[in-house]
């Protein structure tokens, strides 16, 4: 009997219903034609515009909708003119993070032959390597509960051994999964900051012994200044980097610039049970309601999402749509054929979602 998976859906704010709609035509079309799974999908209503309508940014009904649900698609959140009373963001999405234990940001970097990229690239070269962030701690960990006086501001950092050996144990899975499938060589490299803090030494610890559990697989390590100086020099080094929350944070954006932009920025924030999918990108209010916004990033976080859910479900029909999914948009993008305007073309929003369409089905 074929499953079906349950999708919990956050439409998002901006341009988020307008790049979600496309994709959640694309998973219903593969799906419609797959014998081996079926997606059903429920909204739940979160975000910015939700909160100024109602003043609740995440309603329990909708938490509810993201724990019974086998995964989780979140598009675009967030309104620069909607605020909590604090002044700081509506973000649901690192609510989720945090309710949920999601403590592995997975944000792939890709750049295909023919690929518009800010990089001089040699041309026999491509990039594809995966920046995991932990998610729930970190410098963030007192996120809207730092301390500040008239001449101080503190903010905590943790690390916890908890969290940090899931983390890594994560990571070493992902550097073997990649390099069952031929996309990488089993390599994990430990980004830190080792030789100035002794929290990031604590972190070290922790990934050479999840590292001497897989002699199989290679291990390293880099401070994250340096790593941010190869991310640009020599991307194509990289397998899979592990890294703390804040350093994640800023290592996914020059991540995002090497692709050519956000746009093309897919993520995923995983834990044991749940999983939320995701663009990097924010809800570009400016651009909304004009049908001009990139779809292919929350496309590409679809991708993410039906190969996870092949993976923990062992279902082989989702881990291959998941693939043919994600080489669809990198096809249509490496052609340059048909690209939204910042990638540099003129396509509008229905035109390159329908580009990625006619690549899994006309082609």
């Amino acid at each position: 009997m074929t499953k079906t998976f349950d999708i919990a859906v956050f439409q998002g704010d901006g341009i988020g219903p307008e790049i979600t709609g496309p994709t959640l035509e694309i998973l219903k079309r593969m799906a419609s034609v797959s014998t081996g799974y079926n997606l059903r999908f429920r909204d739940a209503p979160a975000g910015a515009r939700h909160y100024a309508q109602t003043g609740e940014s995440l309603p329990a009904e909708s938490m509810k909708i993201a724990r019974e649900a086998d995964a989780i698609l979140l598009s675009a959140m967030g309104l620069p003119d909607v605020r909590y009373a604090d002044g700081t963001e509506i973000s649901p999405q690192i609510d989720l993070r945090k309710a949920l234990t999601l403590f592995a940001g997975v944000r792939p970097v890709t750049v295909k032959k023919g690929q518009n990229t800010p990089l001089n690239m040699p041309a026999d070269r491509e990039i594809d390597f995966v920046l995991i962030r932990e998610s729930t701690e970190g410098l963030f960990y007192t996120q809207g509960r730092g301390e500040v006086t008239k001449n101080e501001a503190r903010e905590t950092l943790l690390i916890t051994r908890d969290i940090s050996e899931k983390l890594f144990e994560f990571a070493f899975a992902l550097a073997r999964s990649r390099k069952e499938v031929g996309r990488g060589p089993g390599r994990v490299t430990c980004v830190d900051k080792a030789n100035v803090f002794r929290a990031f030494a604590f972190f070290r610890e922790m990934f050479d012994a999840e590292a001497a559990r897989n002699p199989d697989l290679q291990a390293d390590h880099a401070y994250v200044d340096a790593t941010a100086l190869w991310m640009v020099q020599k991307p194509w080094d990289f397998d899979v980097l592990v890294t703390e929350n804040m350093f994640g944070d800023i290592l996914s954006d020059l991540g995002a610039g090497l692709m050519g932009g956000l746009g093309l920025a897919p993520s995923a924030d995983i834990g044991l049970e749940h999983a939320v999918f995701q663009p990097c990108h924010g809800s570009a209010p400016d651009i909304a309601g004009k049908g001009v916004a990139n779809p292919f990033a929350m496309i590409l976080s679809a991708a993410m999402m039906l190969d996870w859910l092949g993976i923990k479900h062992d279902n082989a029909d989702l881990r291959q749509d998941g693939t043919r999914l994600r080489e669809a948009v990198e096809d249509v993008v490496s052609q340059g054929r048909v690209l939204t305007r910042d990638l540099g073309g003129s396509a509008g929003t229905d035109r390159a979602a329908q580009a990625v369409l006619d690549a899994l089905f006309v082609a």
